[in-house]
């Protein structure tokens, strides 16, 4: 079109929008519902113009200068990553209850849930930043939470959440409040990041449990005098380490297990060497 794209001076992030100056005249482009808030009126075409967006689902943003509307910007959530649909029944699968948090309006965030499977009642739209660490914080009070956010908005969010994931590049900010980061759009990498934390507890759980188990037959047999020989209890001792140990390798894979038992035996081997060389040196001297 040969346009010519205007410079905006003193840009900064405020709650759903940005804002700047242009010409020494204050501008805005800004979520539809923030311009009471901000005290910019809007006319009754761009109304119209929302209300049309709204019944369609659709987003809307408000361009403005000087506290007076001047363009609105409708747009459809068509920016869904790729394996979402296979994410979100495979997840309910895991008995894991999916809500989405979001700051664009009611009807476009009901639409957009839909179009991946969810309930309407999962959709929450029209949240500030802080009303989604408010619904999060309450969340956790019942049940154990998993936020996933991608942006600025998210990052307190992910702080309060008992396990924040910042997906993607993400923002610097979201780096520092998530626990863990998904550097891939493969939003599929949610499901094995549930499953391995699963298979990990379960593991946690099992090894304990050998533990704890044989620890207290060892006792018992020896109040019982089962056994008198030291070596005895020291050998079985031993095999319940290297059990823990196997059990515990279930988690890297039957290739990655093997590599760490390998990895395992030869340090065991090298400290072993370098134990015997040492004494052996002390009882030369």
């Amino acid at each position: 079109e040969g346009l010519e794209p205007t410079k905006v001076n003193d840009l900064s992030d405020i709650e759903a929008g940005v804002r700047g100056k242009v010409g020494g005249k204050e501008v805005a482009f800004i979520r539809y519902d923030r311009a009471k808030t901000l005290k910019i009126t809007v006319p009754k075409e761009l109304k119209d113009a929302y209300a049309i967006a709204e019944t369609h689902g659709h987003g809307a943003s408000l361009l403005a200068r000087d506290g007076k509307a001047l363009a609105l910007f409708t747009f459809i959530h068509d920016d869904t990553l790729d394996g979402s649909r296979h994410l979100i029944p495979s997840l309910i699968g895991r008995d894991i209850t999916i809500e989405i948090l979001s700051g664009d309006n009611q009807s476009a965030v009901k639409a957009f849930a839909k179009s991946v499977g969810l309930d309407e009642n999962a959709a929450h739209g029209g949240l500030s930043p802080e009303q989604k660490v408010d619904w999060v914080r309450e969340r956790s009070k019942t049940h154990v939470t998993m936020m996933v956010g991608d942006g600025f908005n998210d990052a307190a969010a992910l702080a309060v959440a008992d396990v924040g994931v910042a997906v993607g590049s993400g923002e610097t900010v979201n780096l520092e409040a998530a626990d863990v980061l998904v550097p891939s759009d493969d939003p599929q990498m949610l499901t094995e990041l549930v499953d391995l934390s699963r298979r990990a507890q379960a593991i946690l759980v099992s090894n304990l449990v050998i533990s704890v188990g044989i620890t207290l037959a060892l006792v018992g047999a020896v109040v019982a005098q089962m056994y008198d020989e030291l070596w005895v209890g020291v050998l079985i001792h031993e095999a319940s380490v290297i059990l823990v140990i196997l059990n515990g390798a279930r988690l890297a894979g039957t290739q990655g297990a093997i590599v760490l038992l390998r990895n395992i035996f030869v340090s065991l081997w090298r400290d072993t060497k370098t134990a015997f060389k040492m004494l052996y040196a002390r009882l030369a001297s």
